[in-house]
């Protein structure tokens, strides 16, 4: 015969059931109409069954002076932030989530207290982290904390200062303004989904400032915030939202059994033999990791430069790659942002890089210098300067001039292993304009147009020959020149070899 619940027992069950989904099933109802999940269903879908243990279900919102304890308690659960600890397949992380259905996700000060909490235990034991991250910022309406400014809020602080020492993702789906904005921007990563809108101030504090009435769908839209780089992958919903976040957990997890691997042989002609035919370079990285392993970050913003993160026989790698479908390949003031930060995020969490380089150098000209060339280009050198992590640098087909030099760390001799493929040719700058610059004098004295034109074509065809990956190779500038076939093996085989970065933390990685 079962014994009587207790009464105290049968307080804690009657509790726990008001901080479910299924106490409130008009508000979840109301996020379900709205295509969205509740902060309970994204935790559910992303952790190991049985795995998550969650700190502060019991918080309510700090309203005790205006509301009834009993509203709170069946209005407000969890303070509208769900947090704790869990296993994401197999690895240990840190879970929290803002709860759209609580005060429209907005920051309470008992949310604030746990995430502090929260902070701490991940800082502690070194946890990974998601953060979903939708809501309208703070809380005006909390009554129970006396406070003129709430600008001794520690929380900000505390998630800023994990940057370099633990992985972090956000997660925003929907309006996620002012301090959730701010949450997300200081993740390490951020997974949005289409109909997100993400703003460092939400229409009340836009119209606050004199700035008009705004629509929240038109703060931040995705039309904006990805091909300025603020989201590094765009999702259609939540679901496929935690598909992706747990692959980006994945690579920040250590080795995996090595994946399938599509034909090599198949790289030898993915790159044109014309030097100035353009081609798509995700293909060639696609082929040389395991298969289906490859995550593409920020692909609308700068899409002269490719960042990815993959595996290559179950090692995680980071890809930098120049995409010669825009400008060419070159290096401009955006690309070397996106490549500069990629670099650090890969150097602070111990993953290897492969550099496949396609460049003819860096952007030039006015246009270029009024984006401060000088300076955001010159990130990518010191990003790459400072490099703890193995480099294997692969010149695909052109390596020209201090942008080759970028994509390969800093010079030909950094990385670990440079190789070249056998159409390759390097430089100091673009062929044609080396002889332009160098036989300035010898075709100014050539009067005739056609004449002086064709005198630079057969210089320009002898420094293709001098040029050669061969030849550079027979002077020892590069390692080797290889079939293309070979290229992964020789990447695995590379970084096998490589002992592990250095143990001491990055002190941070740059939000941009």
């Amino acid at each position: 015969m079962d014994e009587p619940i207790r009464n105290d027992h049968a307080e804690l069950l009657r509790r726990r059931a008001l901080t479910e989904d299924a106490a409130r099933p008009d508000a979840v109802a109301r996020r379900h109409a709205a295509n969205g999940r509740t902060a309970r269903e994204n935790i559910a879908d992303l952790v190991d069954p049985g795995s998550f243990v969650e700190y502060g279900r019991f918080v309510i919102a700090a309203q005790r002076f205006r509301r009834d304890v009993d509203d709170l308690i069946a209005r407000t659960p969890a303070d509208g932030l769900v947090a704790g600890t869990a296993r994401v397949d197999g690895g240990a992380c840190a879970v929290l989530s803002y709860d759209y259905t609580v005060l429209a996700g907005t920051q309470g000060v008992l949310g604030h207290r746990k995430k502090d909490r929260l902070f701490d235990i991940i800082e502690r034991m070194r946890l990974p982290t998601v953060f979903f991250a939708e809501g309208g910022g703070g809380r005006p309406g909390d009554t129970d904390y006396p406070t003129v400014s709430s600008l001794e809020v520690r929380a900000f602080k505390l998630w800023a200062a994990l940057s370099g020492l633990v992985p972090r993702i956000a997660i925003v789906k929907g309006r996620c303004f002012a301090g959730n904005a701010v949450i997300a921007g200081c993740a390490d990563l951020i997974v949005a989904t289409e109909d997100a809108s993400i703003g460092m101030g939400g229409p009340a504090m836009i119209a606050g400032g004199g700035l008009g009435d705004v629509h929240p769908d038109v703060v931040g839209p995705i039309s904006v915030q990805a091909p300025n780089g603020v989201v590094d992958v765009v999702v259609a919903d939540e679901a496929a939202a935690v598909v992706v976040t747990k692959h980006l957990l994945g690579y920040f997890q250590g080795a995996t059994e090595p994946g399938v691997a599509a034909d090599q042989t198949a790289l030898r002609t993915l790159v044109p033999e014309r030097a100035r035919r353009a081609y798509h370079v995700g293909p060639i990285i696609e082929t040389l990791a395991d298969e289906g392993s490859v995550t593409f970050l920020r692909e609308r913003f700068a899409p002269e430069m490719v960042t990815a993160l993959a595996r290559i026989d179950g090692r995680a790698v980071g890809v930098i790659a120049n995409n010669t479908r825009v400008m060419a390949g070159a290096i401009t003031a955006a690309a070397s942002d996106k490549a500069a930060r990629f670099l650090q995020l890969c150097d602070a969490f111990g993953i290897p890089i492969v550099s496949l380089v396609d460049c003819p150098g860096y952007m030039v000209g006015p246009a270029a210098e009024a984006e401060a060339l000088v300076r955001r280009g010159s990130r990518m050198l010191v990003a790459g300067a400072a490099l703890r992590v193995p480099m294997v640098a692969v010149i695909i087909r052109r390596g020209y001039g201090l942008g080759a030099q970028a994509m390969c760390g800093g010079g030909l001799h950094e990385p670990l292993l440079t190789v070249a493929w056998p159409g390759a040719h390097l430089g100091p700058m673009g062929l044609e304009g080396a002889v332009r610059l160098g036989m300035r004098k010898e075709l100014e004295a050539i009067a005739d147009e056609d004449e002086r034109e064709e005198r630079v074509r057969q210089a320009t065809a002898a420094a293709q020959d001098n040029a050669k990956a061969l030849n550079a190779a027979s002077m020892f500038e590069i390692d080797d020149v290889i079939d293309p076939a070979e290229t992964r093996s020789l990447i695995s085989a590379t970084l096998a070899a490589a002992p592990p970065a250095p143990p001491e933390r990055r002190r941070f990685v740059d939000t941009w």
